[in-house]
């Protein structure tokens, strides 16, 4: 009997454990943790991350708010913080079949202009980014596309 209400004791905790965890949804902790910007490093890696790798933790800390992105193709676009956030967020655990490489252009103490280049099987992506150090967090200000 004993043994009885010890399973049952330990199958209720375990459920009440699962519907707790289910009823926080999904990332809804991710969405509050705040991400290392400390170092210009720092923030280019994330933004990598959350470019290459469908990171989406800490989104909307990256981004400066004057951020825009610029994509030169056959016509030109440009798109604002909040409209490239949330497209980055949709892209959520989206991996890119790319190989990346990143070249520092210019670094000072309170900007950085970096350009990452993705290959991919038919064609590659230039992105230059400049980042800024800005409340003492470092923050991707530009980003500007180009495809080859």
């Amino acid at each position: 009997m004993k043994r009885l209400v010890k399973t049952l004791t330990a199958a209720a905790l375990f459920a009440v454990s699962t519907c707790t965890m289910a009823a926080e949804g999904p990332g809804s902790k991710s969405d509050k943790v705040s991400i290392n910007l400390s170092t210009a490093d720092f923030a280019l890696e994330h933004y990598v991350a959350v470019t290459t790798k469908g990171e989406s933790v800490g989104v909307e800390q990256l981004f400066a708010e004057d951020f825009n992105q610029k994509i030169q193709a056959a016509n030109v676009s440009t798109y604002g913080r909040s409209t490239v956030i949330k497209s980055l967020k949709k892209q959520k655990g989206e991996i890119l079949n790319c190989k990346v490489n990143i070249k520092i252009v210019e670094k000072s103490t309170d900007y950085m202009i970096a350009k990452i280049v993705l290959k991919f099987d038919n064609f590659r992506m230039t992105d230059l980014v400049t980042l800024v150090y800005e409340n003492e967090s470092w923050k991707v200000s530009k980003s500007i596309h180009s495809y080859q």
